[in-house]
C-alpha cells in the first residue's frame, strides 16, 4: 500500500505512530537495565557523604578547564 492510497485517518495514524516511536526512540534511556560498578556506588556514596558534611565540590569552571573546554 503507498500512502496516496491511505484515508486521511490512516495517514494522520500512520504519522502519530511515526512520531511516537520517534520520541519513544530519542528520550528512552540506553542504560536503564545497566548496573553501576560497586566502585561507582562507592565514589557516589563518599560525594554525597563530603557534601552532606559541607564540602563544597569544584565550580563548573575548573571542571570546564581541566577538560580542556572554552566555558
Amino acid at each position: 500500500m503507498q500512502v496516496k492510497d491511505l484515508t486521511i485517518e490512516e495517514f494522520k495514524c500512520l504519522i502519530q505512530e511515526t512520531v511516537t516511536e520517534t520520541l519513544e526512540t530519542l528520550l528512552s534511556d540506553p542504560d536503564e537495565d545497566e548496573q553501576l560498578k560497586p566502585e561507582v556506588v562507592q565514589e557516589l556514596i563518599e560525594s554525597l557523604q563530603r557534601t552532606q558534611g559541607g564540602e563544597r565540590g569544584l565550580t563548573a569552571n575548573v571542571v570546564a578547564k581541566k577538560l580542556g573546554l572554552k566555558w
